[in-house]
């Protein structure tokens, strides 16, 4: 999926992707890749190295003995899930803090962290899956950058309402979050899946017919996640590929511990 034409022609600036993120995407799609690899390019970054061995050694992996290197970090959590804590705090490295964004990058943390135990859980890439979690509301961020406060107003004024949001955003942009979030994963050289997830999430589940089958997965996964994780009116779809009971158990199982407690993105301890 190539970014969209009349994305370039909008005075809206996406973010360059810190080469770390670059070097450890390309190390997670190799099938051989080690952990001394990816501990060896994390520390290389020393702020991201001390970061991801204090998440780490937080109350929300209750690990029973503190860590004290990025390897044993890793050695720990395995592989995909300090992925996933490195790219959550590229993402938010990347973009102006706020109260707003602030909560994005909470979600993300939990999303991607929930969607990658559950695609697991039901065979599915959960590499994949914890990095369309992760980015599945990147658009926002690069509105919320572009224009802080007709943003933030925008949102408080659509109280939730996910279509109303895209229209207004549309309306006041001329993109959706979506369409920009999409862009910002291709530019960011992921996967032509968890870009064409991202563009696709706020649709309807008769247009989800429309994407491949591994991406109707993700998405099937995304919304009973996102219905677990932050209950509200609408959040549900109809599941494509498996039946809703089956994905709703295990994401209650999965995902149980993970909607307890407070200040649980990657600064404060996802």
């Amino acid at each position: 999926m190539s970014i969209d034409p009349q994305l370039r022609s909008l005075n809206i600036d996406i973010p360059a992707c810190p080469q770390t993120l670059v070097k450890l995407s390309l190390l997670m799609n190799q099938d051989d890749a080690r952990v001394g690899e990816m501990a060896e390019l994390i520390e290389a970054d020393m702020a991201l190295a001390s970061a991801i061995v204090r998440t780490v050694n937080s109350a929300l992996f209750g690990l029973l003995h503190r860590v004290q290197t990025v390897h044993e970090a890793v050695r720990y959590l395995g592989m995909r899930e300090v992925a996933g804590i490195t790219f959550e705090m590229g993402l938010r490295a990347a973009f102006p803090p706020g109260p707003l964004i602030e909560r994005i990058w909470d979600r993300a943390g939990l999303r991607g962290l929930a969607m990658s135990r559950v695609a697991a859980r039901l065979e599915t890439d959960a590499w994949l899956a914890h990095t369309s979690g992760l980015f599945a509301e990147s658009g926002r961020a690069v509105l919320y950058a572009y224009d802080r406060q007709r943003y933030t107003e925008l949102e408080a004024a659509a109280a939730a309402d996910e279509a109303a949001v895209i229209a207004a955003e549309v309306e006041a942009f001329g993109v959706s979050h979506a369409a920009l979030g999409a862009a910002l994963c291709r530019s960011w050289g992921l996967s032509a899946d968890v870009a064409a997830f991202v563009r696709a999430r706020p649709q309807s589940a008769e247009d989800w017919a429309r994407e491949t089958p591994r991406v109707q997965r993700l998405l099937a996964i995304g919304a009973e996640v996102d219905a677990a994780l932050e209950p509200r009116p609408g959040a549900a779809r109809a599941l494509v590929g498996w039946s809703v009971e089956a994905v709703r158990e295990v994401v209650a199982s999965v995902c149980g511990p993970l909607s307890t407690g407070t200040g649980t993105g990657a600064g404060a301890g996802v």
